[in-house]
């Protein structure tokens, strides 16, 4: 799905990022047509950066025109800018890759979204509460499981998350079944079904029953059913690799429970922590190819289709529901999106499509501390509010 023809923005200096921020209608005026479409996209990365962001790398997809763009910097150290080309860790956005995954295989008969944890993974949800006998597949996938979410234990968070414990032990190893571990040494955060909340150890199990339904491991059947059919060059599952593939860009992050103090570098680190929650690696150009493909049903089939875009209430974001590993956002001008964001170590990112596919916006922050992801999606798509 490659655009007849592409256009890309680079901001190289310090200068040029001053002058696009403060650009008089008369220049943007002057600006080719198709940047012009997306002034405001623009003008709301750029702000993002003045905001503390070191660097945006964005691509938008649009009645098969492409337009590329980036604001800031991709080394804090050499000040070089960042490229549209960069990859980037996507954190959360694996989920819906996961999700589709175990919905191809509901379509194929190998499991139902209404089995239970336990006849995947007998035992391995148990104690303090927890009884993966009483929660389904699909309670896994839309966050109404009720599980504990490990990422947020004080250990892990003290070890992983924050500067003591992350420069010491960024590439340690825990397996699956470990980081399962974490989340069930404490109690559930409601009953199955009662309620919602975001937990990444859902994704952790919903990984391991791909595994134990198809005897590969969940990377592995995204590479094969995902990847490589449509083409995704610049997508990996990259496992215990530590680094990011070229073109790509440092990220940075606080390490710490505010957004003040010193900013470190946290490229490298060891992305199986993260598991099928977040482990994965893509770029603007792979995410809004997927999307766009998955929105017009070229991945799943119908039924799964609309499996996944079953939708319940999601209280912590505003506008919006959550679905199957797939977010529903209503925005401010009354479109609606379809998508997934994801944050991990120095890198926030969001893909997000029409429910048609035919206009799709993904985007990275290489910073996890500030800037306000939801203003670039909204700039994209409600360009002149009322």
């Amino acid at each position: 799905m490659t655009a007849p023809r592409t256009l890309r923005l680079a901001l190289t200096t310090a200068a040029t990022l001053a002058a696009a921020a403060l650009a008089t209608p008369a220049a943007l005026a002057d600006a080719p047509p198709r940047a012009r479409e997306h002034t405001a996209t623009q003008r709301a990365m750029d702000a993002a950066v003045k905001d503390g962001v070191p660097g945006v790398a964005a691509q938008a997809d649009k009645n098969h025109t492409t337009w590329k763009a980036t604001a800031g910097v991709g080394s804090l150290k050499t000040k070089k800018p960042r490229s549209a080309e960069d990859h980037f860790r996507v954190g959360s956005i694996t989920k819906t890759f996961t999700a589709t995954v175990v919905l191809q295989l509901e379509a194929e008969r190998v499991l139902s979204l209404d089995d239970t944890v336990d006849k995947w993974l007998p035992g391995v949800v148990h104690g303090n509460g927890h009884d993966g006998r009483h929660i389904t597949l699909r309670q896994l996938l839309n966050h109404t499981s009720g599980i504990y979410d490990y990422t947020t234990d004080d250990t892990f968070a003290r070890t992983y998350l924050l500067k003591d414990g992350f420069f010491e032990h960024r590439f340690d190893e825990l397996s699956p079944r470990d980081l399962v571990k974490i989340a069930t040494s404490h109690a559930p955060d409601f009953a199955p079904g009662t309620s919602w909340n975001y937990s990444n150890t859902n994704y952790v199990l919903a990984g391991m029953v791909i595994e134990k339904a198809t005897g590969h491991t969940y990377g592995d059947e995204i590479r094969q059913r995902i990847i490589q059919p449509l083409g995704l060059n610049a997508t990996l599952v990259p496992g215990t690799y530590p680094k990011v593939p070229k073109p790509s860009s440092r990220a940075y992050g606080k390490l710490a429970e505010t957004a003040t103090g010193p900013t470190y570098d946290v490229t490298e680190l060891n992305p199986a922590l993260a598991s099928a929650a977040g482990e994965m690696i893509s770029d603007p150009g792979d995410l809004n190819r997927f999307y766009s493909a998955l929105l017009r049903g070229k991945v799943l089939p119908k039924k799964q289709l609309a499996e996944m875009k079953t939708t319940v209430e999601v209280a912590a974001i505003p506008n919006a529901r959550y679905g199957l590993g797939l977010i529903e956002r209503k925005l401010s001008c009354g479109v609606v999106v379809w998508g997934h964001g994801g944050g991990i170590h120095g890198s926030t990112s969001e893909a997000v499509t029409t429910v048609d596919g035919r206009h799709s916006l993904a985007f990275n922050f290489n910073g996890d501390w500030s800037g306000k992801p939801n203003a670039v999606i909204e700039a994209e798509y409600c360009p002149n509010p009322k």
